[in-house]
């Protein structure tokens, strides 16, 4: 009898099946990502993303080709900072402000951290990237939300 049981459950399981996303075409680095470029696949890779809505929107890190997985380190959001760019600099402590303007020495989106040099002092600085486009230094770099009127 529960050698029947276990033949029975044995043809009633489906194998576990497992999806992650491909990219359907070769999509360059910096490209936002649409519905269009991605593709749900059978098979899993360590780090890769399973569902297109974590993928659409975001902007691909580097060159993605097609047909192989789609890791959520080679995704981030979308720049709003360019290379070269003139960016307000922020130092915020203890109720001390000071802004200046700086060059952006690489590309980032909200959130990420990005090296900038002081175009006054020429002295280069690592801040984080926040809504605004401005780069936040200091102990106080973790998204400052109430510089909206600065």
């Amino acid at each position: 009898m529960m050698l029947r049981l276990l033949a029975l459950l044995s043809l009633l399981a489906s194998p576990l099946r497992a999806e992650m996303l491909v990219a359907a075409r070769m999509i360059p680095a910096g490209t936002l990502l649409e519905p269009r470029d991605v593709l749900l696949r059978e098979g899993a890779a360590a780090g890769a993303v399973v569902a297109v809505e974590e993928a659409v929107g975001l902007e691909s890190r580097v060159v993605l080709y097609p047909g192989r997985p789609i890791r959520a380190a080679d995704l981030g959001p979308p720049a709003l900072v360019e290379r070269n760019q003139i960016v307000t600099l922020v130092y915020r402590r203890s109720g001390l402000l000071i802004a200046t303007e700086a060059r952006a020495l690489g590309r980032g989106g909200v959130g990420d951290m990005l090296r900038v040099m002081n175009l006054a002092s020429r002295s280069t600085v690592t801040g984080q990237v926040d809504e605004a486009g401005r780069v936040i230094v200091g102990p106080s770099a973790r998204m400052l939300h109430d510089l909206e009127d600065f």
